[in-house]
């Protein structure tokens, strides 16, 4: 495909849902739990996949997609090792962004925050809820690291597998469950007419303050 070809893909299905800032709820989280079920109602896959943005120390943006793992009223939680970049960078500078898009209905979420790790119970909880496969995947480590032989990836997943048939209540102890507390929150509904309704919470002491934004 050639650069010139992308402005013609298609963006958009020809319906989308209606979006009325006037009538949503106070707290955020609730509206994000109204989207995401209409996200998943409409069959749009994997509704539950957001994209973190990190920093690390040089002042450099990293994202990548992942698994959100839970949402309340407190803040927005995934995890990873703590020995990971993403661990590292937000061990060094907490402030990230968060942002999940579900095409099929032309929405948009965008949380900013401060990221802190959840305590070791927590932690565990996460990683034991993992399938058996995932654990042994975290047990590995190293990722993103430079990769010689593909070969040593096979032998260390084999390894990991076993341990885990061998001790299912093993927990990896770099793995941390990591809470987003927002600062602000932006719910973006497309419109075909680019008439996009765009609205942000802004987080106001311990309620939050609701306005309007331009396209």
């Amino acid at each position: 495909m050639q650069p010139s070809e992308l402005r013609a893909l298609p963006v958009f299905p020809d319906v989308l849902p209606a979006f009325d800032p006037e009538e949503t709820p106070e707290e955020p989280a609730l509206l994000f739990r109204a989207w995401l079920d209409d996200a998943v109602a409409a069959g749009v896959p994997a509704p539950h996949a957001v994209t973190l943005c990190t920093v690390d120390p040089g002042g450099q943006p990293s994202a990548r997609v992942l698994i959100l793992k839970e949402y309340d009223e407190s803040g927005w939680y995934v995890a990873s090792r703590a020995d990971s970049p993403k661990g590292r960078h937000i061990a060094a500078n907490p402030r990230v962004a968060l942002s999940v898009f579900w095409a099929q209905r032309g929405r948009q979420v965008r949380v900013e925050g401060v990221a802190s790790a959840m305590d070791a119970d927590a932690s565990a909880r996460d990683f034991l809820a993992r399938s058996a496969g995932s654990r042994a995947a975290a047990l590995v480590g190293g990722q993103s690291e430079r990769l010689a032989n593909p070969g040593d990836v096979t032998e260390a997943l084999a390894a990991a597998r076993e341990r885990i048939e061998e001790e299912p209540g093993h927990v990896e102890s770099s793995w941390t469950l990591y809470r987003i507390r927002a600062s602000a929150v932006e719910f973006w509904q497309a419109s075909h007419d680019r008439a996009h309704v765009r609205l942000r919470y802004d987080r106001d002491g311990e309620g939050w303050q609701k306005v309007r934004l331009w396209p």
